[in-house]
C-alpha cells in the first residue's frame, strides 16, 4: 500500500490527519516544507496528497502543477486557511481533486479522501480498463485516469476523468451544470457552476491536444454541455 501524503507545516494538524488516517488503515508520511515534499514526490508514489496551499518553500498550487505535469498522478485534495473563491478555482484548475478549508473537521477530511480514492479505484458499469468513446477511436483507461487516442495519451485528474465519461456515456444528451456537479461531488457540498467551467476548460484542451479536428465536448448556452463524438 502507498502512503497517504500530508503536506502540511502545522504540527498540530499534521499529528491529527495523520492519527485519524491511520487509525482507519491507511499508511501515512508527513512532510512539513514545499521544496522538500516537491522532491520527495519525485521519487516516491503516493495514494493520495492532502496538500496545504500556504508552505514554507514551495506552495502548494507550484507543487500541485508540478504533479499534474507528470505520470502517474496521484489525487490532490488541498487544504487552505484561503477561502476566496478565486483561491479555490485556480486550486481547482490546476488539478486538485477537492479543496477543504480551515477550519475543519479531521473526520470531514477523512471522509473526503475515502470519497476520493473510492472514485479513483473502482470501475463503474461504464468502463473497466478501457473502452471506446462513441465512434472515435478517443479510449479512457480509468486505472491511469488517462485518455488515448492512436499513440498519443494525455492523463486527466480524477475531475476531469468524472466529467468525460459522464459525458460520453450518453453522447448527444445535454448535461446541466447541477447535474455535472452532482456527478462530481456526489457529498452534495456547495460549489459554483464556474468550478465546472474551470475544469471542463480545461479537459477540453486536454482533449484537443489528442484530437483537434473537431471539438468533442460542446457547450449548450445558458444550459450545460454535451459529447458529441
Amino acid at each position: 500500500m502507498f502512503p497517504v501524503l500530508i503536506v502540511e507545516d502545522e504540527p498540530k494538524i499534521a499529528e491529527l490527519l495523520k492519527k485519524y488516517l491511520e487509525n482507519s488503515g491507511y499508511k501515512t508520511h508527513w512532510i512539513a516544507d514545499g521544496n522538500a515534499a516537491s522532491t520527495w514526490l519525485q521519487h516516491n508514489q503516493v495514494e493520495l496528497v492532502l496538500l496545504d496551499l500556504m508552505l514554507p518553500g514551495k506552495d502548494g498550487l507550484d507543487i500541485c502543477k508540478e504533479l499534474r505535469q507528470r505520470a502517474p498522478q496521484p489525487p490532490i485534495i488541498m487544504l487552505t486557511a484561503r477561502a476566496e473563491e478565486i483561491d479555490r478555482l485556480l486550486g481547482l484548475e490546476l488539478g486538485a481533486d477537492d479543496y477543504i478549508c480551515k477550519p475543519f473537521s479531521p473526520r470531514e477530511v477523512l471522509a473526503r479522501v475515502k470519497a476520493v480514492l473510492r472514485r479513483t479505484t473502482l470501475p463503474t458499469n461504464n468502463q473497466q480498463n478501457g473502452a471506446v468513446l462513441g465512434h472515435t477511436s478517443i479510449q479512457l483507461d480509468r486505472e491511469r485516469l488517462c485518455v488515448q487516442f492512436g499513440d498519443q495519451q494525455v492523463i486527466l485528474t480524477l475531475v476531469e476523468f468524472e466529467l468525460l465519461e459522464t459525458l460520453q456515456s450518453y453522447p448527444g444528451r445535454i448535461f446541466s451544470r447541477q447535474q455535472l456537479m452532482e456527478r462530481v461531488y456526489p457529498d452534495n457540498r456547495i460549489v459554483s457552476d464556474r468550478t465546472i467551467d474551470s475544469h471542463i476548460k480545461k479537459l477540453r484542451k486536454k482533449i484537443n491536444e489528442l484530437n483537434s479536428e473537431r471539438e468533442l465536448i460542446h457547450s449548450v448556452y445558458s444550459v450545460g454541455y454535451k459529447f458529441e463524438p
